[in-house]
């Protein structure tokens, strides 16, 4: 997580390769993009595996306004899926454990009606996952707060 973007001071490197790849960034009190290309292991995520990206109890994205996961391919497209599903976040329908932990299912496969409300579709091989947290608050910006690592199951 970059908690340092949009504010560069002399920093001439790290605007340059902002503007790169983009116009420029947020500022973390904006909004702030976790993201990963490896699982819990650090070995490269790949729909040939299963993988479970599990919220504790209380620990959702903490946000003012709203948080999601998008799903890339290795090509950092969005992964075409039957579902045409792309992201999932705080603003879908997703179901909580009784003891309010919260699992994202992330698999090229169907998990089967009861987990598919929390699927979030696979491409057959290598992928990434971006996060977005918008309007993060306090434990975010401090660097109290990190995603839950991404497990293969």
């Amino acid at each position: 997580m970059q908690l340092d973007l949009g504010r560069y001071r002399n920093n001439y490197e790290q605007r340059a390769l902002v503007a790169m790849m983009g116009l420029g960034a947020n500022l973390a009190e904006d909004a702030v993009y976790p993201a990963t290309e490896v699982d819990a292991a650090g070995q490269a995520l790949s729909g040939q595996n299963r993988y479970l990206l599990r919220f504790p109890p209380g620990g959702l994205p903490p946000v003012k306004a709203f948080w999601s996961i998008t799903m890339y391919t290795d090509k950092h497209f969005l992964a075409a899926n039957p579902l045409g599903r792309y992201a999932l976040g705080d603003r879908d329908g997703l179901q909580s454990a009784p003891d309010g932990s919260l699992e994202i299912v992330i698999q090229h496969d169907d998990p089967g009606p009861e987990r598919r409300s929390n699927w979030l579709p696979a491409p057959a091989d290598g992928f990434s996952l971006a996060m977005r947290l918008y309007y993060p608050k306090g434990p975010v910006l401090d660097g109290k707060w990190h995603p839950p690592a991404v497990v293969r199951v």
